[in-house]
């Protein structure tokens, strides 16, 4: 098990290009219920970045700049250079129920030339989107998937997330636990159990997980089993079939914890949303 894999399994992310090419005029993106993010791969060329609280960053070094949830943002293309983009929404299919979204900060910039990893994907991105061949189109949403991959393998290797569950994967001791409990959900984890795989005393490991995570460990397994649960009942799955999912002894229990987290039944929290 490795700390990204089960949640890319479980929690898909996909990237739609929606524009590639020389921008020469003011965008402005915005997805006002967070259900999407943005990502801006800039190739060449100067931009003003300005965010949802009017703060201005220039840029004109090639880097990624990545709005997991989709805040308000305008770019603004050098009026003499403009600027050579390759531009991608994220779609979760509902963002209250991904964690890589809810874990990641409101913006992320990565420039290439700290980040040679993201600069070689970036390259093969950057000949499929300025080039004509066949199959353009499909590659390039590809190779984003990939990119975006990429984007998170970087955070957990430099240690970018100093907080949360991404903050967790990166600790050398806490890392274990959380795949383990991602893989496993079903399980009927203790306090003893996880402080076993943290090779910690259990008062010490409580501790540190809530430190570095923000949530005590049994916060955290409930919030995941939630998740999980939204995720199923997004695909469709009944209540009984997601209970045994997610180690609820019967649709009844998780019925009962599920209320009491998201305030709604299952079967009303699936019905709401299925029909949007």
């Amino acid at each position: 098990m490795d700390a990204l894999s089960e949640i890319l399994k479980r929690f898909n992310l996909h990237a739609d290009v929606f524009f590639s090419g020389n921008l020469c005029s003011l965008s402005e993106f915005d997805e006002p219920d967070g259900k999407r993010g943005h990502i801006h791969i800039l190739k060449s060329g100067a931009l003003e970045l300005i965010d949802h609280s009017g703060k201005k960053r220039s840029i004109a070094q090639p880097c990624v700049m990545f709005f997991p949830r989709g805040k308000q943002h305008r770019i603004v293309p050098d009026p003499n250079k403009g600027a050579d983009l390759v531009c991608a929404t994220i779609d979760y299919q509902d963002v209250s129920a991904h964690p890589v979204a809810l874990a990641l900060p409101d913006f992320m910039k990565f420039q290439f030339s700290r980040y040679p990893d993201l600069k070689k994907s970036a390259k093969w991105i950057f000949k499929e989107a300025f080039g004509d061949a066949d199959g353009r189109l499909p590659m390039i949403h590809r190779l984003c998937d990939i990119f975006i991959i990429q984007v998170l393998r970087e955070v957990l290797k430099n240690g970018e997330i100093q907080h949360g569950m991404l903050a967790g994967l990166a600790h050398p001791q806490l890392s274990n636990v959380l795949t383990h409990i991602h893989a496993q959900a079903d399980y009927p984890w203790s306090l003893e159990t996880m402080a076993e795989l943290a090779f910690m005393s259990r008062s010490k490991f409580a501790d540190l997980f809530k430190d570095t995570v923000g949530e005590t460990p049994g916060e955290y397994l409930t919030n995941w089993r939630m998740n999980i649960a939204k995720n199923a009942l997004l695909k469709g799955d009944s209540v009984s079939m997601v209970a045994e999912k997610v180690g609820y002894e019967n649709g009844s229990a998780l019925a009962r914890a599920f209320r009491k987290k998201i305030g709604l039944s299952p079967k009303a929290w699936q019905q709401q949303h299925l029909s949007v």
